[in-house]
């Protein structure tokens, strides 16, 4: 049986190679070029969105760029959920690399939470960290903690490690 460590590693290292491509009707000055990007499978869509924004924005007008969402064959992405279970939800039995939608309008206000800032994806994956920990293990691993220590998790997160 495989050791529990071993799971923890690739589930933790774990990438999806990922094709980030501009809805069609967005308006362009040229065509847009696909984004490749390998997702980390514990991280969240907001964390890439800078990268994917500035790559797509160099094909755009200013004033036809507005708060970015991504969708998969029609179904909006939610940023609080991590994206390997996107993934293994949405698109886990197709080839990859998978295939994402970027929009720049018509944000999905029924289907999606606006994302206000990169403070609230932290305060989101610490609250969610803190709940597993409690039905886990009765919250003793985040009491033993440090705030120091909840910043290094984070900062992993973030940085991909």
């Amino acid at each position: 049986m495989t050791d529990d460590k071993d799971v923890l590693r690739d589930v933790w290292f774990g990438r999806i190679p990922t094709c980030f491509t501009l809805y069609q009707d967005e308006i362009t000055e040229r065509e847009a070029e696909p984004y490749y990007l390998l997702l980390p499978r514990v991280s969240y869509l907001t964390l890439v969105t800078d990268k994917v924004k500035k790559h797509f924005q160099k094909v755009m007008r200013q004033e036809d760029i507005s708060e970015i969402w991504f969708e998969y064959e029609g179904t909006p992405l939610k940023w609080h959920y991590p994206i390997g279970l996107l993934f293994d939800l949405l698109a886990s039995s197709s080839a990859l690399p998978w295939n994402i939608t970027v929009h720049f309008k018509s944000f999905p206000e029924k289907d999606l939470l606006h994302c206000p800032s990169k403070d609230a994806i932290e305060a989101h994956f610490m609250s969610c960290v803190k709940e597993a920990d409690a039905l886990k293990h009765k919250s003793q691993v985040i009491n033993e903690m440090q705030k120091k220590d909840h910043k290094q998790l984070w900062m992993g997160l973030q940085n991909g490690h």
